[in-house]
């Protein structure tokens, strides 16, 4: 999600890597939950991007953003809130009850790394609002559902693009994408949220890669900000951001990050929404 890598060869892992990866994707998961568990208007980025450090710390491995990039991202997670779309700097701005409030994470553990993310919601967002992360959440799974062996990565852009921008006129953003991942942050093949059946990178059994459409409200084209690392939608309409790390299995992807520890934890947070699909 940060870039595009600068590897030229992908890398299909072993077995044993998968799991490897997985218990990195688990922690990773765990630590948004956890971050859900804490969210609530007048809360701060600041505040949550540093009991996120503290847990993952604590449970022996190391946030993957940190000092990630040549130009080194400062904290643990990006928090992106309302039109920033990714790559958000926690700040000291208190959360709104308006709010959307997108969490990215990523955690080296083992030596192997895992990525995921979620966008939580404000007790008091709009209803068209909800129906973006809704309609975004969703296409996360439409996508993971093409991530079989013997499709191509243009399926899963398809799949991706046909449900948002084609049935429910949302943006899809072309700038920013997926990436494959494993002892490295960001591998290839590059994993864009758009694209045509049947082209690109044949997909084969043991790649990994994080799926993770960015959808905006408005138009599709974003920018970048003064901090060298927010990115914002150009129309200033809210974005949202949801990511899982699967690994591509002949008959059905293998989701290795667990959402479902950050759904209880929404669920149990009264100061915020559950998002369901």
């Amino acid at each position: 999600m940060f870039q595009s890598s600068d590897k030229k060869e992908i890398y299909y892992k072993t077995d044993e890597e998968v799991e490897l990866i997985r218990e990195a994707c688990i922690l990773n998961c765990q630590t948004i939950a956890y971050v859900g568990s804490l969210i609530k208007p007048g809360l701060t980025g600041k505040f949550l991007d540093e009991k996120a450090e503290e847990f993952i710390r604590d449970h022996n491995a190391v946030p993957a953003f940190k000092g990630y990039g040549a130009n080194p991202f400062p904290n643990t997670l990006t928090i992106s809130v309302n039109e920033q779309v990714v790559h958000g700097i926690p700040s000291n701005r208190e959360f709104l009850d308006t709010d959307i409030v997108s969490v990215d994470c990523g955690v080296m553990l083992n030596g192997y790394f895992g990525d995921a993310a979620y966008t939580y919601a404000m007790p008091n967002i709009s209803s068209s609002v909800m129906k973006l992360l809704q309609v975004t959440k969703l296409s996360l799974y439409k996508g993971i559902e093409q991530a079989i062996v013997g499709k191509r990565i243009g399926d899963i852009g398809f799949a991706i693009f046909e449900l948002c921008e084609k049935q429910n006129k949302f943006g899809v953003v072309r700038d920013l994408i997926g990436h494959g991942l494993g002892k490295n942050l960001h591998e290839d093949p590059d994993v864009p949220n758009h694209g045509k059946r049947g082209n690109g990178v044949v997909l084969r059994k043991n790649l990994v890669i994080a799926i993770e459409p960015m959808i905006n409200m408005g138009t599709k084209d974003v920018y970048s900000t003064g901090d060298g690392w927010t990115i914002i939608t150009k129309d200033r309409k809210p974005s949202a951001h949801y990511e899982h790390t699967i690994a591509v299995r002949p008959n059905k992807a293998e989701i290795l990050s667990d959402h479902s520890f950050i759904e209880e934890a929404e669920k149990k947070n009264e100061n915020i929404l559950a998002v369901t699909i």
